[in-house]
């Protein structure tokens, strides 16, 4: 491999002559090898949109010359075209408040601007990394901000799937309206429901989870571009922070505005805690779904056997014809993981000190972690689990007629004491409630019929 030398404020570093990023990103191959994942392709796009609409704004208040400034415009354009994305090359954990990612794009984005104005790549007195592509910038800005584009964009592909699931859900919940079933409470026996209310319930959970996503969205969109180091607005020119977020804004088709107190907005991360919060909330509802479909499906002749559940594969390599519930037990380790995530940003979150919190790399790849689990994993759960779900008529209906507990429907017409004996003799026999009721003449069968439904 042929290298070249390429130079930073510490000195000359040998990168691959081919390679568009230069020495910082160099010395940060050096010292971050963490996860083996490079950026999110929702991070680069967001951090690309965030040098794009910098360089625009700098133009437009006379900051840095027509020349240089239409290089980077167009040097974004390509890689947010698609090209140069191999060329991201920081692991989703770098440094503290993601320099190493920031730096790694400004070098990409001058060497790439560099061939656009004719020049070689590191001949940076034409167009400088930190001199021109972070001009108007720092870290401590771009980073959070870009962080907030990528959720944001993230969630844009996220909430259909989630609304698909709650579509799967009421769909079952209509179709099943009529299966009666008993009810459960400390895992035991408890009056009648129907299964149509069991899946309506869980489209009101998810439904209320996804809401509050909603509402934790709008923090997201408040961004302190334009605050540069510490919230102080330091070497900006007068207009850019406005002209910048209304460009972001623009090209990322987002309802971007400036964050109030762009201080505030650096050493807090009380916008992405609020949304893995909702998120993880999500998760523990979508989880106890998954739980109750496992259960309810359980057997088929030891378990409840209440539900069938679709084949989508063999369900064991050594019991012939077996069936699992394989999507449910994904969907429970994508809630584990997710809600493990939250854990990890809540640290995350109360770890700044003063007037940054550095953690956001650790932040950033949680949030879209979760976010790409959820939108690439619920449309399959929904079309491949709830949509073909059916239910066990006859199980339904036989557990309730041999279920003790539905006594207590009985018990305003007979009364609780002669309800309690009849509960006490039917679990000692073995015979129905119906069953002891009508040979005691406490009540026909017809009278039975009409509590039952």
């Amino acid at each position: 491999m042929k290298f070249r030398l390429d130079q930073d404020s510490l000195g000359k570093v040998k990168v691959p002559s081919d390679a568009y990023y230069g020495a910082f990103t160099g010395r940060a191959l050096r010292q971050y090898s963490v996860t083996g994942h490079k950026a999110h392709e929702k991070l680069i796009k967001s951090f690309v949109m965030v040098k794009r609409s910098a360089a625009i704004a700098n133009m437009k208040t006379k900051a840095i010359d027509g020349k240089r400034g239409k290089a980077i415009v167009v040097a974004c354009d390509k890689i947010l075209a698609g090209r140069f994305v191999d060329q991201f090359v920081v692991d989703m954990i770098n440094s503290g408040a993601g320099t190493a990612f920031n730096m790694n794009s400004n070098e990409v984005i001058s060497n790439v601007a560099l061939e656009v104005m004719k020049k070689k790549r590191g001949q940076y007195e034409f167009l400088h990394p930190n001199d021109h592509v972070n001009m108007s910038q720092s870290s401590n800005d771009t980073y959070p901000t870009a962080m907030h584009v990528a959720i944001l964009m993230n969630l844009k592909e996220a909430m259909p799937a989630i609304d698909i699931l709650i579509r799967s859900l009421a769909k079952k919940a209509r179709q099943f309206s009529t299966f009666k079933k008993i009810g459960r409470t400390h895992l035991m026996d408890a009056l009648p429901v129907t299964l149509g209310s069991e899946f309506g319930a869980y489209a009101t959970s998810i439904t209320k989870a996804r809401n509050q996503i909603v509402v934790a969205q709008k923090e997201l969109q408040n961004i302190a571009l334009g605050g540069t180091a510490v919230g102080s607005g330091a070497n900006t020119p007068k207009g850019y922070r406005k002209i910048a977020i209304a460009e972001l804004a623009r090209i990322s088709r987002l309802p971007l505005k400036p964050e109030k107190n762009m201080q505030y907005g650096l050493q807090s991360r009380f916008a992405v805690a609020s949304m893995s919060s909702a998120l993880r909330n999500l998760a523990l509802e979508i989880g106890k779904l998954a739980n109750d479909i496992r259960l309810m499906a359980s057997g088929p002749t030891a378990g409840l056997s209440e539900l069938g559940i679709p084949a989508v594969h063999a369900g064991s390599s050594i019991m012939p014809g077996k069936v699992n519930p394989s999507l449910a037990e994904c969907m429970n380790m994508i809630c584990f993981s997710i809600i493990g995530n939250d854990t990890t940003v809540s640290y995350a979150a109360q770890s700044g000190q003063f007037e940054l919190n550095v953690m956001l790399p650790g932040m950033l790849k949680c949030m879209l972690e979760s976010t790409d689990m959820l939108k690439n994993f619920l449309p399959v759960f929904s079309a491949n689990l709830i949509d073909g779900l059916t239910a066990n008529r006859d199980r339904l209906k036989a557990d309730i007629e041999n279920s003790p507990v539905i006594v207590t429907l009985l018990t305003p017409k007979i009364g609780y004491l002669k309800s309690a004996e009849l509960f006490k003799e039917s679990l000692k026999t073995g015979k129905t409630i119906r069953e002891i009721a009508v040979s005691k003449k406490l009540m026909t069968n017809k009278e039975i019929d009409s509590i039952f439904g």
